[in-house]
Parts: structure tokens; sequence; C-alpha cells
């Protein structure tokens, strides 16, 4: 129940267009299996996360935005947390003074699955456009201690999340 008041809140106060971003298992050969999909929309409290995702491992699993929009080399080439202040630090989704990519944990369930709505109350699509969106095998404690960045472990899925559109109003026809 409330999941579903959750999302109808957070849905009717969307003010852009939602984004769809796969999620694939990473692998050192390249895209490995489809998991499902992440949906990004913009709210008045910030970006609003929903998981459509299965297959993953239950339990609490790191999530991020990281810099590059490539998901290739198990996820590395998709470089670190998203940091355009450069401030070096993994503070979590709540902490000004840390990366901007620090996402709340996302659930997995008993069956594989994350469909909990999330929200990311620092950002929103034009922060996150043309990066990757990555899940990590284990949780995340919002700290650099005892593990820096967390603690998430291995990237084990990631997703490109697409570049904004330019906004058309010109006349194209010839």
């Amino acid at each position: 129940m409330f999941k579903k008041i959750f999302v109808m809140m957070l849905c009717c106060q969307t003010l852009q267009a939602a984004v769809v971003v796969p999620i694939y298992q990473t692998t050192a050969t390249g895209q490995g299996a489809y998991l499902g999909t992440v949906t990004l929309d913009n709210t008045q409290y910030g970006l609003l996360l929903t998981p459509n995702l299965h297959g993953l491992t239950a339990g609490i699993h790191g999530f991020h935005v990281h810099q590059m929009a490539n998901c290739s080399d198990t996820g590395m080439a998709a470089g670190g947390h998203l940091d355009p202040q450069n401030t070096g630090k993994h503070l979590g989704p709540y902490n000004a003074n840390g990366h901007l990519g620090d996402l709340p944990v996302l659930y997995v369930d008993a069956k594989g699955d994350a469909v909990l709505p999330e929200l990311a109350p620092r950002l929103n699509i034009a922060d996150v456009s043309g990066h990757a969106l990555m899940i990590h095998a284990g949780g995340d404690n919002y700290s650099d201690v005892p593990e820096k960045l967390g603690g998430g472990g291995p990237r084990v899925a990631c997703g490109v999340i697409p570049a904004a559109k330019e906004d058309k109003n010109e006349n194209t026809s010839n």
C-alpha cells in the first residue's frame, strides 16, 4: 500500500517526460543478460527512480550514477561515481558534500526482483543524462570507511542513461 501511495504522490508531481533506462548484467566481453528497466522521473522532490528489475541477488545493493555512459569491461568503463564538484567523498544521497551520483540503496526481494521506487533529492534528469546507472554486488554504507565507496564491491549491472534530446522547435522541412 505504501508503494502505491508513494508512487501516486510523486508521479502526480512529474515535471518532465520520463526516461527509461534498460539495465543489463555487466560482463568482461560485452553486454550481458537483460535484467529490466529503471524509469527516471523528475518530481518537485527530486529524481524518482522506479526499478522494474529481475534476476538480481536478494538483498541491498549499492546504486549509483557513474561518470561515463559506457557499461563495458564489467562496468569499469563507466568510471567513478558522478562527482561534478570534485568532492572525492562518498557520503550518500542526502549529503551535499559528497558525490552527486550517490543514490539510495536498491532493495532486491527474495525472488530477485527490485521494484520499490526511490527518491534522489539532489538530482534531476538533466544531471544524470549521458551517464551510467550502476548496481553493485554488495550494499552501501554511504561512507568511505571501513571500505571506499560504501563497500558495494563489484559492478554487477549497468544501464546507459540516454543523453538529453535538444529542444527541436525549428522547422526542418525543405
